[in-house]
């Protein structure tokens, strides 16, 4: 009985150092990994940056074109002559 107990003991930390091992490593880069997290989540990328300025450039165009279209109407109803310059560009 005593010799059995002897060998799991001496077993023990061969079948636990992994586990250990693995532990001991996830909590030495915990920081690393968290500080990379953060940096991700804090920073725009290239495409997002890409596709935000492709967003604001397209509202920009639409507006821009609403306005055009508003001085155009405007001018239209005062029957003036010079009412091209504000034709909108897809009648021109």
């Amino acid at each position: 009985m005593r010799k059995s107990v002897i060998a799991v003991a001496a077993l023990l930390p061969l079948l636990v150092g992994g586990c250990l091992a693995k532990t001991a490593v996830n909590v030495a880069t915990l920081p690393v990994r968290a500080t990379s997290k953060v940096v991700d989540w804090t920073t725009t990328s290239q495409s997002e940056a890409d596709r935000n300025y492709g967003r604001k450039m397209r509202k920009q165009e639409a507006r821009e074109g609403r306005e055009l279209k508003r001085q155009y109407k405007e001018c239209r109803a005062q029957n003036r002559d010079d009412c091209d310059q504000y034709r909108p560009h897809a009648q021109r």
